[in-house]
């Protein structure tokens, strides 16, 4: 379902430009979810938003549903992936209510039975009908991330692309929002691909791992070697460590 061969991603021009993303080779199968790791700065989001098309890749193919994405992509490429991203308050619309962030898409779209798909949509996301007329100001930030869901899934796409969808949200209710997204890829069928910090959010969700440094994707491995350590790379193995926490010993 996505198919990365050889993608650099390059920002500026000439002696000023910078490499972001740098030969980046994976594929995630159809109904898989796939993670994303590494730390900050490694290029992570970028490989993304790549894949998303909402920046250029300088190099490479980037082929979604054995379809090669061209540099301009059509209505229905476009459709074909959508992206939730990492602020559920930031991506939504401080002066648009729920239901206008919702029937945003169905216009780009051109897609019918707006009043329909809405009400499933938050239905879906566990929001209900109260919640459709209300600003984002006026909801948690977990239900906010689950407007954020809802508007991504309401044009139906085959993949849905997660930026540290949990990172802003407490700890309790990151569970709740993990459990919606592993409840909605077993319904919808869909695949997915999260970048994450947080390597136990990432063993949660995703059936494999990608490792990134520098820009460059230095280990794939699964969730079950990275819950048990049986990881290759050195830097994996940092990470593993960072991620338990301060060590007096160390």
């Amino acid at each position: 379902m996505i198919r990365l061969e050889q993608v650099s991603v390059r920002y500026g021009q000439g002696r000023h430009s910078m490499t972001a993303a740098s030969g980046i080779s994976f594929s995630v199968p159809p109904g898989e979810a796939f993670g994303l790791v590494g730390e900050s700065g490694s290029g992570k989001s970028t490989v993304l938003r790549a894949i998303a098309g909402l920046i250029p890749h300088a190099e490479g193919q980037v082929v979604l549903a054995g379809q090669p994405m061209p540099k301009q992509r059509n209505r229905a490429q476009r459709r074909l992936v959508q992206m939730v991203f990492q602020d559920p308050y930031g991506s939504l619309h401080p002066n648009q209510t729920v239901d206008q962030t919702l029937a945003s898409p169905l216009r780009i779209q051109g897609l019918g039975d707006g009043e329909q798909r809405i009400a499933t949509a938050l239905r879906e996301v566990g929001l209900g009908p109260e919640h459709r007329f209300r600003f984002p100001h006026q909801l948690s930030g977990g239900q906010r991330q689950r407007v954020a869901i809802a508007r991504a899934l309401i044009v139906a796409p085959q993949i849905l692309l997660l930026d540290e969808p949990t990172s802003a949200l407490d700890v309790s209710v990151q569970a709740e929002i993990l459990n919606l997204l592993v409840r909605l890829r077993r319904e919808r069928g869909l695949t997915m691909l999260m970048v994450s910090h947080d390597l136990a959010v990432i063993a949660h969700l995703c059936d494999r791992v990608g490792v990134m440094q520098q820009g460059a994707l230095v280990e794939l491995t699964s969730s079950d070697a990275l819950a048990t350590g049986a990881v290759q790379h050195r830097h994996t193995q940092d990470l593993l460590r960072s991620s338990a926490g301060y060590d007096i010993r160390a």
